[in-house]
């Protein structure tokens, strides 16, 4: 259903002047390195609650993931209780209230200069610097891919040029007013986004005849799982896979233990822990993040999954055929369709939010990280003086590289892709990023080799083993000639599953065998 009516343009209008008034708030607010960087640490508990919320659940949940359970099913709710259990409450009751002291102690204002800083080495700061700003692109480019593909499906209007309008509307407030806009603009964001998941959830229990109607006849569907997806170990859509089968390694390990267990160490994540001013602020905020969170990623899965029954008994097809094969279309086909048209534009609205708030933090955290911990801590060693210019220089870069792999990169990518980067966070940072926190014995050569380790592991394991990345790569295929070194159940073990134990019991093994941290930077780290 293609919406270009008077009343459409008039409430984006609105929608877009609210965000750049609050972009403009954000900049007359900026006015020291430590107000564009971690917003001069004076955050509310809600707005720090909704930007977390807003900046982890992105296009990628929504349309991604809310597609990935289209085609596989509600066992996917294990990562919305991942996502809470893990990406909430270990979050910000335990590395969150650590992280924001000793990022204060430290006058950190990054997450790799945290790291950096805690084990004093300017190497640190700049590999973790130069690993974001080369990797999270692919992580913004996928989610550019899913805002732009709902605007193409609902305005009817060619997927560059939504690229495109995404882009510039996020990169004007993110580059002029810093992490204050930023933050500002989530909170509004994540509001919309709540409201438009809660009006979808309604909305599709009612078309379906409510919720045992529609669950029943999703259960009722099992038969019509197709047979490519039956010999993985597909038993239906309200149906964990089969146990050990490439579709339960996929579901389990890349999907929710993937993003599940790598949100601890996502870097745009742990910098608003240093945003607010005491730990109260950071209780109050998982009253506020743990719901938003069961709203968005418990609706988006279940949702994804019950709109098999919605096509199969309006135009008699799964979701995924009539999405044409493609799972980053499904939730767009099933809301254009299914849904009233002034729940489309509200639902435009959402996911519009959704896109820029996520977009908009990914911006920010790979201009610090090469702009400030890369290009003038590693490479200038601190003694360029102001960080600013330089950041916003480096988020026009890293916008570029994040537009370019939207238009090149393949269907059906956003949950693959999202899972990627989560995995690759946790391998290189977790280990190092735990110990920082809670173990005074980890030392910088620990620190070190877990980083290298954990990175170049879970590298290799993607290019050479999971076949998901390792076949469509072709590397090993032409290095060896097979396409994948390992073969069996080794092929659909996700790579945070291998690398990050690896590199967790390097940090230990290292950090025994080398010196201690002199105890009078331990005690300016933990005090």
């Amino acid at each position: 259903m293609a919406l270009s009516t008077p009343v459409l343009g008039v409430i984006i209008l609105i929608y877009l002047m609210v965000i750049f008034y609050l972009g403009w708030l954000g900049y007359k607010k900026t006015k020291e390195t430590e107000d564009y960087m971690v917003a001069g640490r004076q955050i509310h508990p809600y707005i720090l609650a909704l930007s977390y919320g807003a900046t982890f659940i992105s296009t990628s949940a929504i349309i991604g993931f809310g597609g990935a359970a289209g085609a596989l099913g509600m066992g996917l709710l294990w990562l919305a209780f991942m996502n809470i259990f893990v990406g909430i409450f270990i979050a910000f009751v335990l590395f969150g209230s650590r992280t924001r002291r000793m990022g204060l102690n430290l006058n950190a204002v990054t997450f790799p200069e945290l790291l950096g800083k805690r084990f004093q080495s300017r190497f640190i700061q700049g590999f973790s610097g130069a690993l974001i700003g080369i990797f999270m692109p692919l992580y913004a480019g996928i989610v550019l891919i899913g805002g732009a593909r709902f605007l193409e499906s609902t305005l009817n209007i060619n997927y560059d040029i939504a690229v495109l309008i995404l882009t510039v509307i996020v990169a004007a407030y993110v580059i002029t007013g810093g992490l204050i806009a930023v933050m500002y603009t989530d909170a509004l964001q994540g509001t919309l986004m709540f409201i438009g998941m809660a009006f979808l959830l309604v909305f599709t229990y009612i078309k379906m005849g409510g919720v045992t109607a529609a669950h029943s006849a999703l259960s009722a569907m099992s038969d019509l799982v197709p047979e490519s997806l039956t010999a993985g170990g597909h038993l239906g859509w309200t149906a964990m896979p089969a146990f050990g089968s490439p579709i339960w390694w996929t579901m389990v390990s890349t999907l929710v233990l993937g993003v599940g267990v790598g949100v601890v160490a996502q870097p745009q994540l742990a910098v608003r822990f240093m945003t607010v001013k005491n730990d109260t602020a950071l209780n109050r905020a998982v009253l506020v993040g743990g719901p938003f969170i069961l709203m968005m990623t418990g609706v988006a899965f279940t949702v994804g999954a019950l709109s098999n029954a919605y096509f199969y008994q309006t135009v008699g097809k799964i979701s995924v055929v009539v999405a044409g094969g493609n799972t980053d279309l499904i939730m767009p086909e099933f809301i254009n369709s299914a849904m009233p048209s002034t729940f489309v534009v509200l639902f435009m609205l959402t996911l519009l939010a959704a896109a820029m708030s996520t977009l908009s933090s990914q911006f920010h955290t790979m201009g610090t990280s090469i702009g400030h911990d890369f290009y003038r801590e590693f490479i200038k060693k601190g003694e360029l003086g102001q960080t600013i210019n330089i950041t916003r220089a480096a988020i026009a870069f890293t916008i570029l590289a994040s537009v370019v792999l939207a238009y090149i990169l393949p269907i059906s990518i956003i949950a693959r892709a999202t899972a990627i980067f989560f995995g690759l966070c946790a391998a290189a940072f977790l280990p190092m990023y735990t110990g920082a926190l809670f173990w005074k014995r980890m030392t910088r050569e620990g620190a070190i080799a877990s980083l290298i380790v954990g990175t170049f592991s879970s590298l290799f394991w993607l290019a050479f083993v999971h076949k998901s990345e390792a076949v469509p790569l072709g590397i090993s295929k032409a290095i060896f000639g097979v396409d994948t070194i390992l073969s069996g159940t080794w092929t659909v073990v996700d790579p945070i599953l291998v690398a990050t134990p690896i590199a967790f019991v390097v940090a230990i093994i290292v950090s025994l065998m080398t010196k201690p941290t002199p105890q009078e930077h331990l005690d300016k780290c933990y005090k």
